[in-house]
């Protein structure tokens, strides 16, 4: 009976699965599939919670199969993140005029990620204290105290870790190494070793311009075929996010996140305010904000049922590219730091509340401006090398509570809201990196506006072209 009720689970997501087909076969708009995944995923997902329950048997043999989709989808995105930065990178500077815009480029980028990285701290402290959150009012239970006592085992990793080593830790000493995600500060590193080889081209071609031509004609030949491989994976999107999302809301116990209500309440409040700073900051610099949102809007939905800022690169630099008329350059760059700099949510927004809620067990006061202005520059500080998949913002916490000598245990307390609230998180991640090319392009005027109000083309129109 188990048995067949699995093999009914799957051919219903089967059946779904075929409608998205069916869809895309009748040239419906790759936004229009992307949210129809996300419609069939939340009320499949619902109908299996009801049927089962979270914790399941049958649901768990269920979810395993719908992985071949769902972490399938992710695993052919995070295949291409890693050639997609080298070659996207490499192409861009070489098709620089001078050395000088790369760093204008590359200041512009990240001086956006971190401001807005110290307004998202400010956000979060501002809300932690308005919704009275205290870590001292939640009960441990056993998953809670065994995921405590795992966080001060891995914090001997991070607290001893000064300003200078962590610095020296995104210089890439086997970029090789780095281009297997060996470290969490991989993705970073693969963008220093790639802006160094396309500098290195631009040197090229004043001492040995036939060797420079040799060596842009190769790179232009792989980079045709990395993006035609981009835009075939992309085109499973809106599959990707109908699997993804049904594992996610089938096995969400609701009984965990009502213990947690308040916590959840204000972090999302936190993360939606700070989404509305960013449409903020660019209506000031002259873009229409409902443009905007109608046309990344896919991509945050899958950030958000991925949980992967880096899995979500290829569609980032994709929209910013073909739908905002955001140049290449600033558009991977902005999209690689964006996933290991100045996260708004993983970094600035959890390590903060996390910091308000534990302050009063250590006899701080939450409310003094000398906890708060310091928090805010750990925060800022401790955003470098944040790495881009789940799991990030544990790390950034560790590295923020064990700076504040606070006991990084309590941490572990909010287990059961984790995935969760990191859906939030990495979707206001990823934002924070697409409105920092968007910035970044109008002070460089690297921008087409043209492209920017056009109301198409559809990223799974681009694809077949």
């Amino acid at each position: 009976m188990d048995t067949f009720l699995v093999i009914l689970n799957v051919i219903v997501l089967l059946a779904l699965l075929g409608i998205l087909y069916w869809m895309q076969k009748k040239h419906i708009s790759f936004t229009k599939r992307v949210f129809t995944g996300l419609g069939f995923g939340l009320v499949y997902g619902v109908i299996l919670q009801l049927a089962y329950g979270a914790d399941s048997e049958t649901l768990a043999k269920s979810v395993d199969w719908f992985n071949l989709v769902g972490n399938g989808y992710v695993k052919l995105l995070q295949m291409i993140v890693i050639p997609l930065i080298m070659v996207s990178i490499i192409s861009a500077i070489m098709n620089l005029k001078g050395k000088q815009n790369l760093g204008k480029m590359s200041f512009s980028i990240i001086a956006v990620l971190l401001i807005t990285t110290a307004i998202a701290a400010s956000v979060s402290i501002a809300t932690s204290l308005a919704f009275d959150l205290k870590a001292i009012e939640i009960t441990a239970g056993d998953a809670e105290q065994q995921r405590g006592a795992a966080l001060e085992e891995r914090v001997g990793e991070v607290q001893d870790l000064t300003i200078p080593q962590q610095v020296l830790s995104f210089i890439p000493s086997n970029p090789f190494e780095d281009m297997t995600g060996a470290r969490s500060t991989s993705t970073l590193a693969v963008v220093i070793f790639s802006a160094f080889v396309g500098v290195a081209v631009l040197g090229l071609d004043r001492k040995k311009p036939e060797q420079a031509n040799t060596f842009r004609n190769m790179i232009e030949a792989v980079y045709g075929v990395v993006m035609r491989i981009v835009t075939i994976v992309l085109r499973l999107t809106p599959y990707g996010i109908l699997a993804l999302i049904t594992k996610v809301v089938s096995t969400t116990n609701p009984d965990e996140i009502l213990k947690l209500i308040k916590f959840v309440l204000a972090s999302y409040v936190a993360l939606l305010i700070m989404f509305v700073i960013h449409l903020v900051l660019i209506t000031l610099f002259g873009f229409n904000p409902a443009t905007y949102v109608r046309k990344v809007l896919p991509t945050l939905v899958f950030a958000f049922t991925s949980r992967s800022s880096a899995a979500t690169i290829p569609l980032n630099v994709e929209t910013q590219t073909r739908k905002l008329g955001i140049s290449e350059g600033i558009a991977n760059l902005s999209a690689s730091f964006g996933a290991t700099i100045g996260q708004n949510g993983c970094a600035g927004i959890y390590p903060a509340m996390l910091a308000v809620m534990i302050a009063p067990t250590v006899g701080i006061d939450p409310t003094s401006w000398s906890f708060i202005l310091t928090l805010i520059a750990v925060v800022v500080i401790s955003s470098f090398g944040v790495a881009g998949v789940g799991g990030g913002a544990t790390f950034a916490s560790l590295i923020v509570l064990s700076t504040l000598n606070m006991p990084v245990a309590l941490a572990g307390l909010l287990i059961s809201v984790e995935p969760l609230i990191d859906m939030g998180r990495t979707a206001l991640n990823v934002n924070d990196s697409i409105t920092s090319g968007l910035i970044s392009s109008k002070i460089l005027k690297e921008n087409n506006q043209d492209v920017y109000n056009d109301r198409g083309p559809d990223l799974d129109a681009a694809a077949t072209s």
